[in-house]
């Protein structure tokens, strides 16, 4: 099984910046480090104000999931506010806001949405040429079948 670390924080925006370290922490301790660690940081930083920004349901919480296989590293945010589907805008040089699934796009090598029974999931892949993570930590994880 590949290493899988979930968590839920509640629909806040004071709680974007935890969901943010602790993403930050799980991928240290996965050994990702570098320009790849800050991507996926950042995205889920992106992907999580997102949820907490648009989801309408009341009380909702909002789900993290990073899963590492092998070298490709996946990044899902899901919140139950399953019938608004992120677009990608593009946004004039004068808004302040918008431009958060264009970066998402930039920095990923794959993204997209998907709709399950009772939440959306919004998901970025990476899948670097070289994996930015140190030799020990591979070792620790068993390869996929």
């Amino acid at each position: 099984m590949p290493p899988t670390e979930t968590f839920r924080i509640p629909r806040h925006r004071r709680h974007v910046p935890d969901a943010r370290q602790r993403v930050r922490k799980t991928l240290a301790d996965w050994g990702v480090t570098g320009r790849l660690a800050d991507s996926v940081t950042l995205l889920a930083n992106e992907l999580v104000t997102n949820a907490v920004t648009h989801c309408r349901v009341s009380d909702a919480r909002v789900e993290v999931t990073l899963t590492l296989h092998g070298t490709e590293l996946v990044l899902e945010v899901a919140d139950p506010d399953r019938d608004r589907l992120p677009r990608l805008r593009h946004s004039g040089p004068d808004e302040e806001g918008g431009r958060g699934l264009a970066l998402v796009a930039a920095l990923a090598d794959a993204w997209g949405c998907r709709q399950e029974p009772y939440t959306k999931r919004v998901w970025a892949r990476f899948s670097p040429a070289e994996a930015e993570t140190d030799v020990a930590a591979r070792e620790r994880v068993p390869a996929a079948p």
